[in-house]
This record gives C-alpha cells, sequence and structure tokens, in this order.
C-alpha cells in the first residue's frame, strides 16, 4: 500500500494527507461516512456527470452524498466495487479546515426534518400546479381561436403562454431534483415529458464567459438567453450526443404548438409569437434565477462545510403568496440548495430552523425584498 496507508485484518486504511494527494483528474478519491472510494473510472459512468462528483476528488463528499441520493441502498451497489478502504481510527471523519461542529449540527438538523416528513411530497400540489399551466396553455389557445387575432387578444394570448412556460420550468426544476415521486425513475420519466413536450427543453449552459457577464448580461442574459441561447444549445446537444428519445420530445411541442397556432396566425406569425412568448419568458426566468446568486459570493470552491458553501452563495427572498408562485419557490433558494431533494412546499417549514442554525454559528443568513434582489442584480 502507498503512503498514508497500511493493511490490517479489518480494512485498508488511510490519512487524510494520502486522501488528498488523489485529486487530479486521472486519479480521483473521495470520502463517504469515512470510506474511502476510488471513482477515477466511475466518474465518467456517473449518472450526474463527472464534473459533479469529480469536484469532490480527494474531498470527503459526505453532505453531497447525502444530500442528492433519495435511494442510499440502491446507490451502495455501485459504490461497492469502488470501495478501497476508510479513514484510520485516528483521523477525523472531515479534513482539517471544516467546521466539525456545524457539520453535526446540520446533519441532525436533516435527520430530524426528515423524520418528520419533510421530504415527502403532497400530490394535490403538483397536481394544482401542472392543472393551472395547461388551464392557462388552454385558455391562451382558446381565447384566440373564438374572440381573434386581434393586436390585444394576441398580446394577452403571449403574456398568458409566457406565464404557463415559465411555471412550467419551475415544475421540470422539481422533477429535475427527485422531489416528488419516492423512485428516482418516476422523476425522470415525468421531467422528460414536462422539459420536453410541455417546455421543449432547458439545458445548462456550461461554456460561457462567465467572468464577463456584467458586460453582456444586458444583452444576452433575459432578453436572448431562452429564445436564441437555449433553443441551439439544445440542438446541438440532442444531435452531437444523439439524444433522439430528447429529440422526439422537443419536436413534440412543436407539432403541438404549430397545429394550434399555424390556422390562426400563419406560420411565420406562429414563429414571432413563439419568439415573443421566449422573450417575455426569457426576462422572468433570468431574473428570478440570478437574484439569489449575482450579488452573492460565487467563487470557486474553498472546500468549506456544506451549510457554510451555500449560505456564502446563496439568498433568500421574503415569503409571499406571490413571491412562492412568481419564482416556484426559489424565494427559498437557501432551504433548496441545503436540501435540494426537498419538496419546494415544506421550505418555509424548515427554514426558521436553518436560520436558527445559522445564528448558532455565526453564518450569515440573507433575506431581501424582491425588489431589492432585483436591484442587487443591477448593482
Amino acid at each position: 500500500m502507498g503512503v498514508g496507508g497500511q493493511q490490517t485484518e479489518a480494512a485498508v486504511v488511510f490519512s487524510w494527507e494520502e486522501v488528498q494527494k488523489h485529486c487530479s483528474r486521472n486519479d480521483r478519491w473521495l470520502v463517504i461516512s469515512r470510506k474511502v472510494y476510488n471513482i477515477t473510472q466511475w466518474a465518467k459512468r456517473h449518472p450526474g456527470g463527472s464534473h459533479v462528483i469529480g469536484h469532490y476528488a480527494g474531498e470527503d463528499a459526505t453532505e453531497a452524498f447525502t444530500a442528492f441520493h433519495p435511494d442510499q441502498t440502491f446507490v451502495q451497489k455501485f459504490l461497492k466495487p469502488l470501495l478501497i478502504g476508510e479513514l484510520a481510527a485516528t483521523e477525523p471523519s472531515q479534513e482539517g479546515n471544516k467546521n466539525a461542529a456545524i457539520i453535526q449540527d446540520f446533519e441532525t438538523l436533516r435527520t430530524q426534518v426528515e423524520k418528520e416528513g419533510l421530504f415527502k411530497a403532497k400530490p394535490l400540489f403538483f397536481c394544482l400546479h401542472l392543472s393551472h399551466i395547461l388551464l392557462l396553455e388552454a385558455l391562451a389557445w382558446m381565447m384566440v381561436w373564438y374572440w381573434g387575432t386581434s393586436w390585444t387578444l394576441t398580446l394577452l394570448c403571449a403574456v398568458m403562454l409566457a406565464t404557463s412556460q415559465a411555471q412550467a420550468g419551475w415544475l421540470q426544476h422539481d422533477f429535475g431534483h427527485l422531489s416528488v415521486f419516492k423512485k428516482s425513475k418516476w422523476n425522470h420519466l415525468v421531467h422528460k415529458f414536462v422539459i420536453g413536450h410541455l417546455k421543449y427543453g432547458i439545458k445548462k449552459i456550461k461554456h460561457m464567459p462567465y467572468n464577463h457577464q456584467h458586460q453582456y448580461f444586458f444583452l444576452l442574459g433575459p432578453p436572448l438567453l431562452v429564445p436564441v441561447v437555449f433553443n441551439l444549445q439544445n440542438l446541438n446537444v440532442m444531435i452531437s450526443r444523439r439524444s433522439w428519445v430528447d429529440l422526439a420530445w422537443y419536436l413534440s411541442f412543436y407539432i403541438r404548438y404549430f397545429s394550434c397556432y399555424v390556422p390562426l396566425y400563419g406560420f411565420f406569425g406562429s414563429v414571432a409569437l413563439n419568439l415573443f412568448v421566449r422573450f417575455l419568458e426569457s426576462h422572468w426566468f433570468v431574473w428570478v434565477t440570478q437574484m439569489n446568486h449575482l450579488p452573492m459570493n460565487i467563487d470557486h470552491d474553498k472546500n468549506r462545510d456544506w451549510i457554510t458553501m451555500q449560505l456564502q452563495a446563496t439568498s433568500n427572498i421574503e415569503k409571499s403568496f406571490f413571491n412562492d408562485w412568481f419564482s416556484g419557490h426559489l424565494n427559498f433558494q437557501i432551504e433548496h440548495h441545503l436540501f435540494p431533494r426537498m419538496p419546494r412546499h415544506n421550505y418555509h417549514l424548515v427554514a426558521p430552523r436553518v436560520r436558527a442554525l445559522c445564528d448558532k454559528h455565526g453564518i450569515s443568513y440573507q433575506m431581501k425584498t424582491l425588489w431589492q434582489g432585483m436591484t442587487d442584480v443591477v448593482r
């Protein structure tokens, strides 16, 4: 065994010094619950992507692993072949630069809210949310079909469609975070339907000059991100990766849309209407998703404990019925980051306890008005 590891009858044990050496692209170890895993080859097959799991190479990944994996018993069958040993009994459970007291208190809180059922979704909430999306879509079409395509009615139709698309965006986000169904496969299946058929697909853009975003934000961000950038990115990803199922879902959206609106507006009129809807939706999407993050301290990971790292880069917007609906409950961005699998209708229940934990350990818990969140982005 290499430096820092020694063979015993029970297991191969390692020091943190040895684990931290294995953090390169071609040599990755990580620690979960004091067990040491070699993920060098597995990272390429990781369902969440190699970048996510590789980010924790040479580090303790216990908190992130717990946060993102709903069925840890199922995941163990993938971890078992990767197990190479465990931390020596004399080693702490985390790296020395992490606050063990904060980690323990947060784990206690997470365990408590799980026992209280705050990770269980309310089917009625999500059924009603889906229903109001479908209702908006239907009413928008019926309005211009019955009363005509005047400029006023067309503008109202576009607003209604943009609203349904924005709300569908929050709904696909719920399924993407595995926070609706107990089984991951059901979340993935419905996520395909919502993001593909109801929304035509949105993927995160991984390669953009984010360090220069203050120079292009107002030109590229709110007005063009959804109608232009996301569309081109989606097509490029689906075709280059030969994701034909995703492409079929993507096309199903446009088949449905043009079947409804070409008879009313003609082909070019329907294209123009869709672009205007995307233009409106893009402003909604960008301002809501950025107001919790852009004004915060976004930097390279400094390998801090989970709660400290999330609170440094995240802030909340005050709770109200409108704010909850308008932002898809992402006004509780802090709680969403700490408990990414928690159904969003429970964020307000855990928020006071998160704030109390932050106060106890001197961690800043930022709460803003909706207006302040927007103006901070401009600032």
